[in-house]
């Protein structure tokens, strides 16, 4: 470089940027605005269906991917990090492809709208559309570059981990209105963990200004008191004051000292997407006031008045870029889409079958001892045999540890969960693998996603299933979307355990819910209701060992019970998913059942048997999905009548499925209607007298086989 050329650069403080990089920023940065021109222009011939834009986010963009390390550090990026993604290494072609929905795109496999980034060559996990969610992923992720080298044998199991690894995580000031937002920065400060936040305030969450999303109108000064927060606040316009702020914010993270926060104020200059007008909500005076800070603008001033480039030569650039954008396009274009047939693949593993003969050892227990155990006992002692097995699986959630506070173990019994079924683990394996987590059901869920996009294998519990409902969010949108919106490129291997259920006596409204055909509803998530202890113990092994989400569903009220207790089967022991167990052979009819329901229908049947001469088969469906219409199908073919009995509320539980899969598949073999017996379509009661009318009883189960078994 020329002396005066030198003399020049160092007249602008340009942050020791050479020459080379302010060209790569600026080309990558217009290249990132000519895609979104393209996008725009095909949305308005209808050859793409959806369009938002990156515009105004350049900047900060390509500052904080120089100071990254694509396929190195970790990235959870939102739809407008087009930058980003250009800056690390994705090409005009990958956009373009997701944008067209084609086969090719390297994102999603044409399963996701365009702007929604991930590229596992890259370390982008598949962006997903619901705002702030990506937070608690990201601290999941970053908790991984903690545990993987602490965890003896755990560094051999992880495929990616580097030990000056990062996670970065970007979002819009909108996004941080969400909760999650700050469960994330709770719990990123509290384990001083290596992430760095982005936060790319263009001033409006849609139509919705700063000033009304943020108190005080600046999102930086609000996280100012979390204790070991590095807060860096620049210009997101102004490419070298990113990249002054990103490497400083970086270089923090990156040397272990905690996490960092970046607050870039950066402009919008289109609407917020093709489905938004600005204008109807934004002056005259405030976009040409926003126009004028446009980062391309702005930075092709800096290179000009520099003496960077002339302006002819940024003029032959940006002709080549729009050349390329325009051949990429034209590519994409005839770029085939997927076939229609793949619609149903990636909801779950290809490689690994949880129904299939690989997870049945059922006939082959091997019992340890013939002491029988509660269910309770087999749950902990599968987690502790798997934990031996795979130093992979963490254990957390809100009191499952034996202690908090290290000092106390050996000095007090330990909790160990609510109801002891992880009591003694962290004795046994170290706070590195079970932890107590804060009182945050999302948070929970959403660090165990991030974990598992790591290679790790979380067991969560949330502690009653009747909260769970804030982490729906996570388990719907996130988890059970992952491997099918990343065409298979990632996925969330994780256990969510849950109690759930009544029959408690005083449970009342918020300790007694069910509700799991909410969640055999969600795509990509396999559900189990175990209602034995041997089958408790073989289905979470079974669910541990899958490739998929599971939500494990554990009932408070069969957790001590008598009757269901069994023998340690082994280690080794597992039971597929869907393969329902006939409880009772019968001939008259079939009843077909799950979780607490199983005993009491079994006590239906006897008493039918004694006092009415019905024989009743009774069925144990013990996982909802997959359903086991198989074993349903050879019953009813037999008996010629079938009822369901289940605990949930009658209308639009399980009971509803059931019956028309049945209407639809064994009509030829019905000699009367499909029965069902559920709880009153209400809550539950704390008053026992009321919870005892409002949940199904043997009694119940009774009356309807006698007025089925009369047709």
């Amino acid at each position: 470089m020329a002396t005066q050329e030198k003399e020049v650069l160092e007249a602008h403080d340009l942050a020791g940027l050479s020459s080379e990089q302010l060209l790569r920023f600026y080309r990558t940065m217009v290249t990132s605005r000519r895609l979104d021109d393209r996008e725009i222009s095909l949305k308005r011939q209808n050859k793409i269906f959806f369009q938002i834009s990156s515009a105004g986010h350049e900047a900060i963009g390509v500052a904080v991917a120089e100071h990254c390390k694509p396929g190195h550090d970790w990235f959870f990026l939102y739809y407008r990090d087009r930058a980003v993604t250009l800056a690390l290494g994705q090409k005009p072609l990958d956009h373009l492809l997701q944008a067209v929905g084609a086969e090719a795109d390297p994102s999603t496999g044409g399963r996701q709208m365009p702007d929604h980034y991930g590229d596992v060559r890259y370390n982008i996990p598949n962006t997903s559309s619901p705002t702030g969610t990506q937070f608690l992923q990201a601290v999941g992720a970053a908790e991984a570059s903690t545990k993987i080298p602490s965890i003896p044998g755990l560094r051999e199991r992880v495929e990616k981990f580097e030990n000056d690894e990062i996670v970065i995580v970007c979002a819009g000031d909108g996004a941080t209105s969400e909760g999650e937002f700050w469960e994330s920065l709770n719990s990123a400060c509290n384990l001083e963990l290596p992430i760095v936040y982005v936060i790319e305030d263009n001033g409006y969450a849609i139509s919705v200004p700063v000033e009304v999303q943020t108190a005080g109108g600046s999102i930086s000064k609000l996280v100012a008191s979390f204790p070991g927060l590095h807060i860096v606040e620049c210009d997101g316009t102004d490419v070298v004051d990113s990249y002054r702020a990103a490497g400083e914010a970086i270089a923090y993270a990156r040397a272990r000292k905690g996490p960092a926060f970046i607050h870039a104020h950066c402009t919008r200059p289109y609407s917020h997407s093709m489905s938004d007008d600005e204008r109807a909500y934004r002056t005259e005076e405030e976009l040409a006031v926003q126009e004028a800070r446009d980062p391309l603008t702005v930075t092709r001033a800096l290179l000009i008045s520099a003496g960077i480039a002339t302006s002819a030569e940024l003029d032959a650039m940006e002709a080549e870029v729009e050349a390329e954008v325009a051949a990429a396009a034209d590519e994409a274009l005839a770029s085939p889409q997927p076939d229609p047939s793949t619609a149903m693949r990636h909801l779950y593993s290809e490689d690994v079958d949880p129904t299939s003969s690989d997870f049945d050892t059922e006939d082959e227990p091997q019992y340890a001892g013939d002491k029988l155990l509660t269910m309770v006992d087999l749950l902990n002692s599968c987690l502790r045999e798997e934990m031996e097995r795979d130093p992979r699986i963490l254990l957390f959630g809100e009191d499952v540890a034996d202690v908090s506070r290290e000092e106390a173990l050996g000095q007090v019994k330990g909790k160990g969960g609510v109801f002891k079924v992880t009591h003694g683990l962290q004795q046994q394996f170290g706070s590195e693998r079970v932890y107590n987590t804060p009182l945050a059901e999302a948070n929970i869920v959403g660090r165990g996603i991030g974990l598992a996009l790591r290679g790790l294998r979380p067991v969560v519990e949330i502690q009653f299933f009747d909260y769970i409902w804030t982490a729906m969010m996570q388990i719907r949108n996130e988890l059970a979307t992952m491997r099918y919106r990343s065409n298979g490129t990632f996925s969330a291997s994780m256990v969510i355990r849950t109690t759930y259920g009544g029959y408690l006596k005083g449970g009342a409204i918020y300790h007694s819910q069910t509700g799991e055909t909410i969640f055999t509803h969600c795509p990509g998530l396999y559900v189990c209701m175990p209602a034995t202890a041997e089958d408790a113990n073989g289905l979470l092994r079974t669910a541990i060992r899958c490739d998929d989400p599971v939500l494990f569903l554990e009932h408070k009220h069969l957790y001590r019970q008598v009757y269901n207790k069994g023998r340690n089967p082994g280690p080794e022991y597992m039971i597929p998913f869907g393969k329902a167990k006939v409880r009772r052979e019968g001939s008259d009819i079939t009843v077909v059942t799950c979780g607490a329901l199983v005993k009491r229908s079994l006590d239906a049947a006897k008493l039918a048997s004694e006092q009415n001469g019905i024989e009743a088969e009774v069925i144990d469906l013990r996982t909802v999905k997959p359903l086991d219409m198989e074993r349903i199908a050879d019953s009813v073919k037999k008996t010629n009548k079938v009822m369901i009995v289940h605990e949930d509320s009658l209308s639009w539980g399980i009971g509803s499925e059931i019956a028309a899969r049945i209407a639809d598949e064994l009509f030829p073999w019905l000699d009367g209607p499909i029965k069902r017996v559920a709880s009153m379509d209400t809550w539950v009661a704390y008053a026992p007298q009321v919870e005892n009318a409002i949940l199904p009883q043997t009694p119940d189960v009774l009356a309807a086989m006698i007025e089925l078994a009369a047709y």
